[in-house]
């Protein structure tokens, strides 16, 4: 795959379209609007058909069944001949089955290490286990969604009644979820939801301050929840003349102790408990950690065809900036880049990492044929009407967010993070699932490229949001952080963007900076991952 695209022209009024590699036989359309039929490209070719923005136009004669390349990656067979200079839509093509994963290319990828890039700073919160937060945040975990109404009552009174009194702590944030009781809690697969909820409890941003609401009927008990030795220590109280076995106590907020009598002093207790975490958090203050100290998640959603032309290439050029500097980066999204696997195997670092993404894809695969569906039900309506013809095409686009740098880690869902460099985080591709996981995986600052637009948010930790296009940036001005389209037009290539946002992480996870998020407070909902029954 080469560095930048490959353009027919630059920047100017004429008919622009893209290709990402010299043998492809289609590339898209760029010019904002699409382009009508008797459009003339510069090279001679002519329209046969009017082309959308970010759809695809032939550039030679594909005969029926003949290979349709982009990324010099076969996506599609054509069902009937297509002339060149005609629209090539998911309505003319044959999708590709899907890459068996037997066969592939194990960790034959060598590329030259690259220098370290030493000297970047930010300023963030050194935590009891040694990890850094952007944010200094209480987090009120819940173990069911019974408690939720009563939870946020409590927190809506803590923001407005507590919270003014401890100036240094960023937000109070209530981690409310689906789960906690009607499930088969000891099903095989429910131990994904239970450790996410519990990683997600644990993130750098909550300061190893844990907190629980429980009803106290539930399935999900906090005791199984947070089982002793998950809570890090938070101060020296804790170990006071008991050594080296000391163990944090779990603050828990059980609505159907006897004590509680009436609604309002369920919100006093909690209320009263919350006082404490937040003393603590009070105390904390920024210090000056070096750039490794970044965990990053990187993911897209209403994605087109310029996200693999614009934003993703940025974002990858960005993530392997950040592996120089010795941060932890995770990529994830299964479905998304299953189409790429031999892409990733062959960039493993030792075979056993590249096994562990196989054996994630199977098991992916494996949970979808369940639902008697594939990768494909993956691409929406919103993909392609933005150009994106099928999964196949889909994935390209997505992989390269991975960047270049060798894959040296992989971590099934719900699990945490524990290495750094590039990391493969095995997710669902649903936008909120995935945020939630990569929350549980440890992550203090979060990117999230779009070209159809989507508000995405979260509370536990600042999204920074990347427009592929210029159009999408312009009209939602006060939502896109970053402007990837300037890449499509010739104003700025890959390397300017990429830097720019390694520049923009700084500042957001600093402080010094806020995202549009959460500068609006947009927040989605926890959603987790639960493949068990439910009874």
């Amino acid at each position: 795959m080469p560095e930048v695209p490959v353009m027919t022209e630059t920047l100017s009024l004429s008919p622009l379209c893209i290709s990402m590699d010299d043998r492809d036989n289609v590339a898209i359309v760029a010019n904002d609007g699409g382009l009508s039929a008797g459009t003339v490209f510069p090279s001679g070719l002519t329209l046969v058909d009017k082309v959308p923005q970010a759809h695809k136009v032939a550039l030679v004669d594909i005969p029926e069944g003949g290979e349709v390349r982009r990324y010099n990656v076969v996506i599609g067979y054509a069902l009937k001949d297509i002339a060149a200079g005609s629209w090539v839509h998911e309505r003319l093509l044959k999708m590709p089955a899907a890459r068996e994963l037997t066969g592939l290319p194990i960790a034959t990828v060598k590329p030259e290490p690259q220098p370290p890039l030493e000297g970047y700073t930010f300023e963030g919160y050194r935590n009891p286990d040694g990890s850094v937060g952007s944010r200094n945040i209480l987090a009120i975990t819940q173990t069911v969604q019974c408690v939720a109404g009563v939870t946020e009552f409590a927190v809506q009174r803590i923001k407005s009644e507590l919270l003014p009194k401890y100036p240094h702590v960023d937000d109070v944030v209530a981690l409310e979820h689906g789960y906690g009781c009607g499930v088969a809690i000891d099903a095989p697969d429910a131990i994904i939801p239970i450790r996410t909820l519990r990683n997600i409890s644990l993130n750098p941003n909550f300061g190893g301050e844990v907190m629980v609401v429980s009803l106290g009927c539930e399935k999900l008990q906090p005791e199984r929840l947070m089982p002793p030795g998950t809570i890090p220590l938070i101060d020296e109280r804790n170990v006071a003349d008991v050594g080296d076995s000391a163990e944090s106590q779990l603050d828990v907020v059980c609505l159907q102790d006897d004590a509680h009598v009436g609604f309002m002093s369920m919100v006093d207790s909690i209320m009263r408990q919350a006082e404490e975490h937040l003393e603590r958090l009070n105390a904390r203050r920024r210090e000056t950690v070096p750039a490794s100290e970044l965990v990053v998640g990187v993911q897209c959603g209403g994605s087109d065809a310029f996200s693999g032309v614009t934003a993703n290439p940025a974002v990858g050029f960005c993530t392997d900036l950040l592996v120089r500097a010795g941060a932890t980066v995770m990529f994830s999204e299964v479905t998304e880049v299953r189409d790429g696997i031999d892409q990733l195997t062959s960039r493993a670092t030792t075979p056993e990492v590249a096994e562990a993404m196989i054996r994630e894809m199977a098991w992916y695969d494996a949970y979808l044929d369940k639902g008697r569906v594939d990768r494909s039900a993956n691409t929406t309506p919103g993909n392609k009407k933005g150009g994106l013809s099928n999964i196949v095409e889909k994935a390209m686009g997505s992989i390269v967010k991975s960047g270049k740098s060798p894959i040296s880690g992989v971590i099934a869902p719900g699990e945490k993070v524990r290495q750094k460099g590039l990391i493969y985080a095995a997710t669902p591709a649903s936008d909120f699932i995935c945020g939630t996981l990569q929350l549980a995986a440890g992550i203090n600052l979060h990117v999230f490229t779009t070209g159809r637009g989507t508000p995405y948010g979260l509370a536990e930790v600042p999204v920074i949001k990347v427009a592929t296009r210029s159009d999408l940036a312009r009209r939602w001005h006060d939502l896109m952080d970053v402007n990837a389209g300037t890449i499509a037009t010739g104003e700025k290539t890959i390397a300017d963007v990429g830097w720019e946002m390694f520049h923009l992480m700084l500042d957001v996870a600093s402080g010094r900076k806020k995202t549009w998020a959460e500068h609006w407070k947009l927040h989605n909902a926890l959603v987790l991952f639960n493949p068990a029954p439910v009874t």
